[in-house]
């Protein structure tokens, strides 16, 4: 009789409103709409992770922490300076890892025990024996506690074991001496997400994407490879099937199939799929979405005001315009 195969697989679940009239209250709430998933497959472990963050992890080493603290809940952290404290949950953690107390974005975050420069900050990131996560999911839904780091671990540290991962421990082989030792970023806002893709630039990028070691794959994508009919272009990544046709380009990503016609100039800017960029446009610290079909001359990025009227603009001035419709592709630059 031959072994049993564990089965993988990577699988979207769309929200369904399995209680009630309302989408998912929060990310707690979020996993107890979905505890039939979990009554299915019946894990010995659930990872429940955020999807807006950007890090290379081995899971399998925080795992192995877990088990080998006897832990019914394990957070992922990670130490962050003390004044940006205030965007995280901060745990306090003993000697051992045990967590003690728990601080959802506190104004006064307390500093870790032997660095009181930096507080130790949750990255969202929980390892739950699965009993423990169902139980506290249904006390939770009773009481209305909706989200993990501020309802569900602060009840949980007094009353199960739950330890702090700290993730800069974490080991991913391949990793440049230049990258950021535990780099994560939660891309949850536009800043943050803009921030992020300039960590990518560069010959000794913060994050770098190239590691075949820890390989980052993309989606499959059938189309041609990039082709650079001529200009300037400096510190930026372009992707397959764009055109440049004579454009200036500077510390700037471009995705798929995005087409830059004439004299147009794009600066510290991210532009989307499928995105045609009309002769003589200008775009600085602009994050423009797929399918937009820029008109020729338009200026985007140098006057705010004139950007607050057509466009949202960040609180740290990056502007951004929202999702088109598909383009009219070549005919429309290169006549």
């Amino acid at each position: 009789m031959s072994p049993i195969t564990p089965l993988h697989f990577v699988t979207v679940v769309p929200p369904q409103m399995r209680e009630g009239e309302h989408w998912f209250q929060g990310t707690a709430d979020a996993v107890y709409q979905n505890l039939s998933l979990i009554a299915r497959h019946r894990p010995d472990i659930v990872a429940v992770f955020g999807a807006d963050h950007v890090y290379r992890m081995d899971i399998q080493q925080m795992v192995a922490y877990h088990l080998e603290r006897g832990a019914d809940v394990t957070v992922s952290a990670r130490p962050v300076h003390l004044g940006d404290c205030g965007a995280f949950g901060v745990i306090a953690a003993d000697s051992g890892g045990r967590i003690r107390g728990f601080q959802e974005k506190p104004a006064k975050p307390a500093p870790m025990p032997n660095d009181p420069a930096r507080c130790f900050a949750s990255m969202g990131n929980y390892l739950f024996n699965t009993p423990v996560l169902v139980e506290c999911l249904e006390s939770g839904h009773r009481q209305r506690c909706t989200d993990f780091g501020r309802d569900i671990i602060p009840a949980l540290i007094q009353s199960h074991r739950v330890y702090a991962y700290d993730f800069t421990t974490n080991e991913i082989p391949g990793l440049k001496p230049y990258e950021e030792k535990g780099y994560w970023r939660d891309v949850g806002s536009v800043d943050a997400y803009y921030e992020a893709h300039r960590d990518l630039l560069g010959l000794e990028p913060r994050f770098d994407e190239f590691n075949t070691g820890w390989p980052i794959y993309t989606g499959n994508y059938l189309g041609p490879s990039a082709r650079i009919v001529g200009g300037l272009i400096e510190n930026s990544i372009i992707s397959a099937g764009s055109v440049v046709n004579l454009a200036r380009i500077s510390n700037s990503i471009i995705r798929r199939e995005v087409i830059i016609d004439k004299d147009v100039e794009i600066r510290d800017s991210v532009i989307m799929d499928y995105t045609v960029i009309g002769r003589g446009s200008r775009l600085r610290r602009a994050i423009v979405d797929r399918y937009n079909e820029i008109p020729p001359g338009t200026m985007i990025g140098h006057d705010p005001v004139q950007d607050a009227r057509h466009y949202h603009v960040t609180a740290a001035g990056v502007t951004v315009m929202p999702k088109g419709r598909r383009g009219l592709g070549l005919d429309m630059v290169f006549e």
